[in-house]
């Protein structure tokens, strides 16, 4: 069997519209990628890299701050109104889903991680949560010019995927015109380590969005669960200057609407990065920024056509994007 790997494509021959056949086979690329794996990484996606370095450079200055600073915009206690810092330990992902790993030895501590998350300014379901502006001045400013600069790449995303289902190009528009996502800064510190030891730093869990943008710094830890081998996980090394893609469970499993389990929504973690040495005493610390990009709130998702017939019929009945959101984000805290 071959070993499982994260194909990394150009998206620039998606986006520069000269060469329509170049433009389908990209699009095709990415969703043979997403039923093989559920994983893709895109180069040249048109999101520039200044404006990615530059939301880690707030996301270090975040991070820096005394806990007693960054706790002035803290998480509410319950996970459905998911804004704000959480501190570490607070979150504990794996307890959200059922994946192959999770169901057998559910975590007994929380993640080695502390995040902020934050969304649009006009949502009145999870409004946002900001520190005092005097505390981080601009912090609040960059955080939303990077969430929707990040829309962007997800319409040009969703484009790509309807034209590879032989769908109308604007199919799954209508369904994410709200921009009901979720930007997450992510900082897992640097804690004590030994050789071999099997750390978790966030546990095995699946993504409830339509897709996320991932984007990473060079420290690694990110593992893929083999879709062929459950309980099997693989290190997927980062790619400079590029962003990762994952789908998640409305479009693997009940769809933006959904593609009846044609798309895999795969199990992820991440560990102790593998560039470890037996001699190094402490984990590195390690940033990023995954973006969920998720359907509009009030969507009832069902599947996508083309994806069943009467002798391959529908998997899932329609689902509340709402009721299985929420119920996911109240069991991780």
């Amino acid at each position: 069997m071959a070993a499982l790997s994260v194909r990394t494509l150009d998206f620039d021959d998606f986006l520069q519209n000269h060469n329509e056949e170049l433009k389908r086979s990209t699009a095709r690329d990415i969703l043979e990628s997403f039923k093989t794996i559920g994983f893709v990484c895109l180069r040249n996606h048109g999101l520039p890299q200044e404006r990615v370095d530059k939301m880690f450079e707030w996301s270090n200055k975040l991070f820096s701050l005394p806990l007693e600073s960054k706790m002035l915009a803290p998480h509410p206690p319950s996970g459905t109104h998911h804004r704000g810092y959480s501190a570490p330990g607070i979150e504990q992902v794996g307890k959200s889903v059922n994946s192959s790993e999770t169901s057998k030895s559910p975590p007994a501590t929380g993640d080695v991680k502390e995040s902020f998350e934050c969304g649009r300014e006009d949502d009145s379901l999870m409004p946002n949560i900001w520190l005092p502006e005097e505390v981080l001045p601009g912090f609040r400013e960059v955080c939303l010019d990077f969430y929707w600069t990040c829309y962007e790449l997800e319409k040009h995303i969703l484009r790509a995927l309807a034209i590879a289902f032989d769908l109308p190009e604007d199919y799954f528009m209508p369904f994410h015109r709200q921009a009901d996502n979720q930007l997450r800064l992510l900082h897992y510190p640097s804690v004590p380590h030994r050789h071999g030891e099997d750390l978790s730093r966030i546990a095995a869990h699946t993504d409830y969005d339509t897709f996320t943008l991932l984007f990473q710094d060079d420290v690694g830890g990110l593992e893929v669960e083999d879709p062929h081998r459950p309980g099997i996980f693989v290190p997927i090394e980062p790619v400079p200057n590029t962003v990762v893609v994952n789908a998640g469970d409305f479009l693997a499993r009940c769809g933006s609407p959904g593609s009846n389990d044609i798309i895999k929504s795969t199990s992820h973690r991440v560990r102790a990065p593998t560039k470890i040495t037996s001699n190094e005493k402490w984990l590195p610390e390690r940033y990023s920024i995954p973006y969920f990009c998720s359907c509009d709130i009030t969507t009832v998702v069902d599947t996508i056509p083309g994806t069943w017939s009467a002798a391959n019929p529908k998997k899932y009945e329609p689902i509340s994007a709402m009721d299985y959101v929420m119920e996911r984000l109240a069991a991780a805290y």
